[in-house]
């Protein structure tokens, strides 16, 4: 049973609950097939109890040596003298027998517990990859980046305390109250028990109270980190539009609100430390009250005076680390409930049960009469239907929203259709495996994103195992080598976070070269050079005519002169096809392809007018960009 959370991150995800959030942990603390992680295991917790003992033991150590100089004739004797000291040894030697055999448990158990870090880590990254595009278009990376983090640490921490706090404490506390009834009398040990009862209720009810403090101030910190991530993400708009003070103010808010639930955490925090001071400190002394008389009386030894108040000590400082681990294990679970709420996340496109790879042999591409709708009340696709020969070029081109680039989200399987079929080469996408699918198209989008790293890595990134060779020859084939050669670092260079440090022209070369190294038989250009200047996209144009050469294209248009040449043009509106056929087909039909192509030859001749006349020359296009030490402008070199 799985209760749904609305968490300021807006992951329309669902968090498990505590016993849900402890089963799904039990594989990685006890892994199928992995015999040295159980062996590993059982010596930990052959440490924990010999660790446990000794500790119980050392105040037995203390009773015996303080009795040896308190006795009737403390300083006659060698014997005597001999046995106090001795005592004092065995009682030095098992405190550091305790503290040792409780490292030699952790020293042990970490390499169990960071591999079960590292296979949680990775579950959660590649599930997170398996998600379908909707979830990624909806959800906030700062918040996702939290609920991981805190996820990950909380695993981290149950798997110590969990597993070697809360079960050697429970141990602990039941050898103290059975010495106590064995020892000194069943009121002693009542007392201790009933103190520790009021102590854990005490400690378990507040904290109760702390987890929701705590929950309101984590998804208070997620929001103010949210939004401090995006605004950096989108730095140049905030630059644009001046708006440093709105974005600070904001964060600012966001801040607030977190810093109100943190203060609220803290003072709930003091209220339980006092609380559970008064408690432990109340059953202390009413011990030691019980065993002073005892002295008093006769009935008992100094020796077990001491023994008493070092008993009392020792299950002090667990019982008062108890309130804190067992916040941090609610806590821990919360977070965890979180991490595997995302876990639980079903992916919207899933392979069919022994779906077999893609076979291209000529790259077919068939859509037949596909319909989709990202919600049930708003159909994007109504019955789209045709079909690109091997080694054709189809156009798509029509007004924003019309449904063309769901074509390609759809022949791509980010979604599935909800009606009709898409089939390569006769095979439906739905029953091929999706890393084969995804492996026989190449795409290059309206705006190339690059990874923080290398040109070199994002042009290899189209295919990791290429040789340098192979990788020179794809940027040569893009028009963009000489470009690489000419900075300082050549194909080292970093491009920066998502490429910033690039003009959209080189950055929409690297992809060319990207996708040209995958070397795909099917191409989509998803109105790849729309975000271009007119010089950089016929520029751009030329690679992207060859690169589509022997392969089965389809291209998304914004400037219907780059689709001319197209084997076949689908006119798309309202997620239907109202005009189909060739470049002169559709202007001898005279209609809405007809209209479009007017109008933006008008808009074009407008733009050519404009440009200055008489001269003779040439334009060496390029760029200033940011980090690059390259002196670039658009400027005019006249023929000499």
């Amino acid at each position: 049973m799985r209760k749904s959370t609305a968490t300021s991150a807006d992951l329309s995800t669902t968090e498990a609950s505590g016993w849900q959030t402890m089963r799904r942990m039990a594989p990685y603390l006890w892994p199928e097939g992995q015999a040295w992680a159980k062996r590993r295991v059982v010596i930990a917790l052959l440490f924990l109890l010999v660790a446990k003992v000794v500790s119980v033991s050392t105040p037995w150590f203390y009773k015996i040596a303080v009795d040896h100089l308190t006795g009737p004739h403390p300083d006659v004797g060698t014997a005597l003298t001999f046995g106090a000291v001795g005592m004092t040894l065995a009682y030095g030697l098992a405190r550091f027998g305790a503290v040792a055999f409780g490292e030699l448990r952790d020293a042990v158990f970490t390499r169990v517990g960071q591999r079960a870090l590292r296979r949680l880590a990775l579950e959660t990254f590649t599930h997170i990859h398996r998600l379908s595009l909707r979830y990624h278009i909806t959800r906030k990376t700062g918040g996702l980046s939290r609920i991981i983090e805190r996820g990950v640490k909380g695993v981290d921490f149950l798997l110590r305390f969990m597993l070697f706090s809360i079960g050697p404490l429970i141990l602990e506390l039941s050898m103290v109250s059975a010495i106590f009834a064995w020892v000194f009398g069943w009121q002693y040990a009542v007392v201790v028990i009933l103190t520790i009862a009021i102590y854990v209720t005490y400690t378990f009810k507040v904290t109760e109270w702390r987890v929701k403090l705590r929950r309101e101030m984590n998804d208070q910190d997620t929001d103010a980190n949210q939004k401090a991530i995006d605004s950096l993400l989108n730095f140049e708009t905030v630059k644009y539009f001046n708006a440093e003070g709105w974005e600070a103010a904001r964060y600012d808010r966001a801040m607030a609100r977190y810093e109100v639930a943190a203060v609220k955490t803290g003072q709930s925090l003091a209220m339980l430390n006092a609380g559970q001071s008064l408690l432990i400190t109340a059953g202390l002394v009413i011990v030691m009250m019980m065993a002073a008389r005892g002295v008093q009386a006769g009935t008992l030894t100094v020796g077990d005076f001491v023994m008493v108040n070092a008993y009392m000590i020792q299950i002090t400082m667990p019982l008062n680390f108890l309130g804190t681990v067992y916040r941090e294990i609610r806590q821990a679970l919360v977070d965890m409930g979180q991490m595997f709420g995302l876990l639980a996340q079903p992916a919207e496109v899933t392979d069919a049960p022994g779906a077999p790879a893609l076979k291209v042999t000529g790259g077919q591409i068939e859509f037949d009469d596909v319909r989709f709708a990202y919600d049930a009340d708003r159909q994007i696709l109504k019955g789209v239907s045709f079909t690109v020969q091997p080694g054709q070029t189809l156009a798509l081109v029509g007004h924003s929203g019309s449904g063309k680039s769901t074509i390609a989200r759809l022949l791509f399987r980010f979604y599935d259709v909800t009606g009709g079929a898409i089939r390569i080469d006769g095979q439906d996408i739905r029953q091929v495996s999706q890393s084969s699918l995804h492996a026989q198209i190449g795409v290059v989008p309206q705006d190339t994103v690059l990874f923080n790293d290398t040109v070199y890595y994002n042009i290899a990134y189209g295919r990791p195992d290429a040789s340098r060779e192979e990788v020179e020859a794809a940027a040569r084939a893009a028009k963009i080598h000489d470009f690489i050669a000419a900075l300082p670092d050549g194909y080292d260079t970093t491009v920066g976070e998502r490429g910033l440090k690039l003009s959209g022209g080189e950055k929409q070369r690297v992809g060319i070269a990207r996708t040209l190294l995958k070397n795909p038989p099917i191409l989509i250009l998803d109105e790849a050079t729309s975000a271009l200047d007119t010089q950089t996209e016929r520029s751009i144009q030329s690679s992207l005519a060859e690169m589509g050469q022997g392969r089965s294209v389809i291209t998304i248009a914004h400037r219907l002169s780059t689709i001319a040449d197209a084997d076949q043009i689908l006119v798309m509106e309202q997620g239907e096809v109202i005009e189909r056929g060739t470049h002169a087909d559709l202007l001898a039909l005279d209609g809405t392809y007809a209209a479009m192509w007017a109008r933006q030859s008008a808009d074009e001749s407008d733009e050519d007018e404009s440009e200055p006349t008489g001269l003779s020359g040439t334009f060496v296009a390029e760029t200033v960009s940011t980090d690059l030490p390259l002196d670039r402008n658009y400027r005019y070199t006249p023929k000499s």
